[in-house]
């Protein structure tokens, strides 16, 4: 339901943190129902948020094409009018990560590693879920269904905050999700999207300790600096991808330029894109002509440092800035390097810890690079696109982390649940 409100005066500041204080009273609410629901009522409302999408098929169209028609107004960048279209391919996609979400095991109530210790009692790790989620993204209208099918089968209510430039297809996709839960008999508060696109909203939604308990900010370096910054709750950062491929003195050359050419053009806008391509300097003219070639002809902007534009002239010179920029594009900066140290220096130095692969023949280097390069995901001969946590079998995803507490890489089911001790014993007394 959108709740418009003027935050001109200290009336509207008021009345939005009551909206907002509202939305977390009620997902705490819902929370403790949901975390004692079983697996059979969880994947009842999948199912049932299904076939409220596919009903709503046209409508969501509809609103999304209203979005895509004003974001473009606002001059929004190619790569995010590419990530805000609803076609019905995406729309096949979202049901369908419904439904693999259901297949996937339960983690809640799973009891890990329960050992006997001398005196009897049986002490393991219970999966529970975290509570009450708050989750703050940027124009994918799928990130609204996917963080509800996650929050939801681990058993977390959530309050969700779209960008503004998708807010009529999230608010569709919320009522579809609620009329979803609600069928299958669940809370419907158990999905609350966030119906203002005041920005202040999302200032209130990380300070609300009481009834959130953990927030994840999925967008730019913007938004996730704010939300750093500003958060009373812990924070669970999906932070931008500028990931390498480093193409090693053993590489085996076509592998190397499928992996690197698959790297970088699946799709320009996701976050596993590569944004660097590093060479070693002993492969770099039989290699870097060939994969220049393709990439060109594909439509690629080449930045290179001068090893780089000597073996390929018509390459720009990349600038420094070139080597920390995420492009999210058609562009990609290329440098030669002297051995693998050197990449992996370079990957720890400029890199964002997202995702980073080494192509090689040499299991010594590809163990090293497994084990000194310091991100989320680290690939041996396989392009940094499959970074996703459909691609690792999680299901949908909430988002990448390049944090390294609580959970880092794709956070699927198991990242949205903590743990609990428990104490199984038969009477025995400390003595």
């Amino acid at each position: 339901m959108s709740h418009h409100i003027d935050s001109s005066s200290s009336q509207a500041s008021s009345e939005l943190a009551r909206y907002m204080q509202a939305l977390g009273a009620r997902a705490r609410a819902a929370a403790s129902v949901l975390a004692l629901a079983d697996s059979g009522q969880k994947n009842a409302a999948l199912a049932c948020i299904g076939e409220r999408l596919e009903a709503g098929r046209e409508a969501l169209k509809a609103a999304n094409r209203e979005d895509l028609a004003l974001a473009r107004e606002r001059g929004l960048a190619s790569a995010l009018l590419d990530r805000l279209e609803l076609t019905d391919a995406r729309i096949d996609a979202m049901i369908q990560g419904l439904a693999t979400v259901a297949s996937l095991d339960d983690p809640v109530g799973a009891i890990d590693g329960l050992k006997r210790r001398p005196n009897g009692l049986r002490i393991g790790k219970m999966r529970v879920p975290i509570g009450v989620i708050g989750i703050i993204y940027e124009s994918r209208p799928n990130v609204t269904v996917d963080a509800a099918a996650l929050c939801l089968k681990s058993g977390n209510a959530c309050i969700l905050r779209g960008g503004s430039e998708a807010s009529r297809s999230n608010a569709l996709i919320g009522e579809c999700v609620s009329l979803g839960i609600e069928d299958a008999g669940l809370p419907r508060e158990a999905v609350q999207v966030v119906g203002t696109s005041d920005r202040a909203a999302v200032g209130e939604l990380v300070r609300m300790r009481e009834s959130i308990d953990l927030i994840i900010p999925r967008g730019g370096r913007s938004l996730i600096e704010r939300v750093s910054e500003e958060a009373k709750i812990p924070v669970l950062k999906h932070l931008d991808g500028n990931c390498h491929v480093f193409v090693d003195a053993s590489a085996e050359l076509e592998r190397a330029l499928e992996i690197a050419f698959n790297a970088k053009t699946y799709r320009y806008g996701i976050c596993g894109a590569m944004e660097t391509l590093l060479v070693d300097v002993s492969i770099a003219e039989a290699f870097l002509p060939r994969i220049a070639e393709r990439l060109i002809d594909h439509g690629v902007e080449l930045r290179g440092c001068e090893r780089a534009r000597a073996l390929v002239p018509s390459m720009l010179a990349a600038s420094e800035e070139d080597w920390y920029t995420e492009y999210l594009g058609p562009t990609l900066a290329v440098r030669v390097v002297d051995g693998a140290e050197a990449a992996i220096e370079h990957i720890n130095h400029y890199g964002s810890h997202h995702t980073d692969a080494i192509v090689t023949e040499h299991l010594a280097r590809s163990e090293r690079f497994l084990a000194a390069v310091d991100s989320s995901s680290v690939m041996v001969n396989a392009p940094t696109c499959f970074a996703d946590g459909a691609e690792y079998g999680l299901g949908a995803e909430i988002g990448i982390s390049t944090d390294k507490l609580h959970a880092r890489g794709p956070v699927g089911l198991e990242g949205l649940t903590t743990q609990k001790y428990v104490v199984l014993g038969e009477g025995q007394l400390r003595g």
